[in-house]
């Protein structure tokens, strides 16, 4: 059986990372989401670690291999921990390929641990989580970008913040 972790921030997940997820849940006999979270980051994320896993519950909830976990610290002491398979990572860009490869080779001299990168679809390859953010604080439509639980959570920030 083999397994792998899908490690991210997701503040909030968007359809570029469900693309992702749902591609290697073909791939993969099971998939762990795993909400990264980063003390270096504290306070910088929009949501909560709890609001980010609740979202990726909701946004996951018809992949019956795909299970969400949240973990502190290195990912290759998660992996370790969990007897993890392989690493997923998806590529939007050349850019991204090069800080990725970086946290491959560490985290396999670290750990002995293995990554596969998948390629966002095209039509999610300008997607970030920054830019959703962005257009939803100005009440744009993000709703080709992200799940629809990601949209409620945003619209829900947003709104509340302008009251």
């Amino acid at each position: 059986m083999k397994h792998a972790v899908y490690p991210g921030s997701f503040d909030p997940v968007t359809n570029g990372h469900m693309d992702v997820l749902t591609r290697a849940s073909k791939i993969f006999d099971t998939v762990t989401v795993t909400v990264m979270h980063n003390a270096r980051k504290q306070g910088k994320h929009l949501f909560s670690l709890e609001e980010r896993l609740d979202i990726l519950r909701e946004a996951t909830g018809g992949l019956p291999n795909v299970r969400v976990d949240g973990f502190s610290g290195l990912l290759v002491e998660y992996m370790q921990r969990n007897q993890n398979g392989v690493i997923v990572r998806g590529l939007r860009a050349v850019s991204d390929y090069e800080y990725e490869l970086q946290i491959a080779h560490l985290n396999r001299q670290l750990g002995d641990v293995e990554t596969v990168f998948i390629m966002a679809a095209t039509r999610w390859s300008f997607v970030s989580s920054s830019m959703v953010k962005e257009v939803a604080s100005y009440q744009g439509d993000i709703g080709k970008m992200v799940p629809p639980a990601s949209e409620r959570a945003l619209k829900r920030r947003y709104s509340l913040e302008a009251l």
